[in-house]
């Protein structure tokens, strides 16, 4: 480990070599190479796969003391990703990086969630200020690209090494020495890295689990998502006006986020068999299927779609084991879970926090190495299976009634308001209330023995069936 950088200067010099219509962007802190990383070049401590969320966020904390990191990017920002409502439990990570009010400049405020049901007459409203915890009363709805970038220039600013448009082509670990990846910028150029230690932030590229053949589809929950940009779209006013709404529907469930420009996103989560049903384009799809949504059809009236749709199987998966001697997994790359909680930010970043502390304790100490690596297993494990148990049922009757008509006994609907803010990971007493929780769902269950047989089956049903290609023309 290299001594922690210092008075590093608040300006980027951007590096930008050309090849033809080809490039390859490279980010420095002018003057910080000389500062004793020139010396390091294709051997650094830690070598970051993916700029996203949970990448920039570990390239971030290491480089921060002191390490060597090297972050390489496939794309270049800004890209387009979706993903755009945070969570406000995301908010005390922004400001332990040091990004809070770039953040707070991009987004627009979101002060909670309402859930829309056809079988309600009613919407249903979530305060997260109502919380077990008021201290984090809200969160933001963020365009990702922006948001992905402040992430990415702050890895840079705290002293990773980061290139863009630089795509990893090959990993190898040798028994008792350091890694060997192999990566290929867009103007061709091979380079060989040999670092410490690396860490796959490949988003849903799932770089290592797929190389080493540990990545499992969920045997429980199978889901595909299609979704577009509109604008004129009907808007709450007043303090709902950053809320995202939750449309429940006949096949799934749609988002609706309004974004700080005006524009909303939409998007409809679906099950596979329905997916699976589209005869006509993408776009024609899309709008068939919103009209199946009677209240999100109305808000969309006068809207105007701004954007291409994009179908993707959004299966839901995780890796048999998230780590080894000299590498881990983070954010997507791991696991991934149907989005109806905009869980995926919040957990990439909090699997980042957790595994920049792991790396520091295997190069550090490396006797402690796996300790380490266990207590960085269980945290990325937590949030994902206390989130799961709740999004497997979301769709079942029992559930849409416990959202649509919230009760406040033995606070369980402060708690649930906890989870929604993403409030798993602290000190916030939500275990023993989860359980009543789940022993009241169990219930009444028993007493919609009919429906909620049904909703199991169609579940089952749908899990079984093979998807196709859906991005496809």
């Amino acid at each position: 480990m290299k001594p922690k950088a210092s008075n590093l200067p608040a300006m980027l010099k951007f590096h930008k070599m050309k090849t033809g219509k080809n490039s390859m962007a490279s980010y420095e802190i002018p003057g910080q190479r000389e500062a004793g990383q020139q010396e390091a070049g294709n051997s650094p401590d830690i070598l970051v796969v993916g700029g996203g969320p949970a990448g920039s966020t570990i390239s971030a904390l290491l480089a921060e003391r002191g390490y060597d990191v090297v972050l390489l990017e496939k794309s270049h920002h800004p890209r387009f990703h979706i993903g755009e409502s945070l969570l406000p439990l995301n908010l005390p990570l922004f400001e332990r990086l040091g990004v809070e009010k770039q953040i707070a400049s991009i987004g627009i405020l979101k002060y909670g969630a309402e859930f829309v049901s056809p079988d309600h007459e009613e919407s249903s409203h979530f305060d997260f200020g109502q919380a077990l915890d008021k201290s984090f009363p809200h969160a933001y709805e963020v365009r990702r690209s922006e948001f992905d970038e402040i992430l990415f220039k702050n890895a840079i600013a705290k002293g990773a090494r980061a290139s863009e448009g630089c795509r990893v082509t090959g990993t190898e670990f040798p028994r008792g020495a350091r890694a060997v990846v192999t990566s290929q910028s867009e103007d061709g150029q091979i380079t060989k890295w040999q670092p410490r230690f690396v860490v796959d932030a490949s988003g849903r590229d799932t770089l290592l689990a797929n190389q080493f053949g540990i990545k499992q589809r969920n045997k429980k929950h199978a889901s595909a998502a299609i979704f577009g940009h509109f604008e004129g779209a009907e808007r709450r006013m007043g303090k709902e006006a950053g809320n995202i709404t939750l449309f429940w529907f006949e096949h799934g469930w749609f988002w609706y986020i309004p974004l700080s420009d005006g524009s909303v996103s939409v998007g409809a989560v679906c099950w596979p068999y329905y997916m699976k049903s589209r005869k006509v384009d993408k776009e024609q799809f899309f709008f068939d299927t919103i009209a199946l949504c009677p209240p999100l059809a109305e808000r969309l009236q006068a809207a105007k779609l701004v954007s291409h749709v994009t179908a993707t199987g959004n299966f839901s998966y995780t890796s048999s084991r998230s780590s080894g001697s000299n590498y881990l997994m983070v954010g997507d790359a791991f696991s991934f879970i149907d989005p109806v909680f905009s869980t995926g930010v919040l957990l990439a970043m909090n699997s980042a926090f957790a595994g920049a502390e792991a790396i520091d304790e295997c190069l550090r100490n490396p006797a402690m190495a796996s300790r380490a690596l266990k207590k960085f297993d269980q945290a990325s494990r937590h949030g994902l299976k206390i989130f799961s148990w709740i999004i497997y049922r979301m769709t079942t009757p029992v559930m849409r009634n416990l959202f649509m008509r919230p009760s406040n006994n033995f606070r369980l609907q402060e708690t649930l308001l906890s989870v929604l803010a993403g409030d798993l990971f602290g000190d916030t007493p939500v275990r023993f209330r989860l359980m009543l929780f789940k022993i009241i769902y169990y219930l009444q269950s028993i007493v919609m023995f009919k429906e909620s047989y049904r909703a199991w089956l169609r579940r089952k049903r749908s899990i079984k069936e093979v998807v196709g290609e859906l991005t496809a023309p």
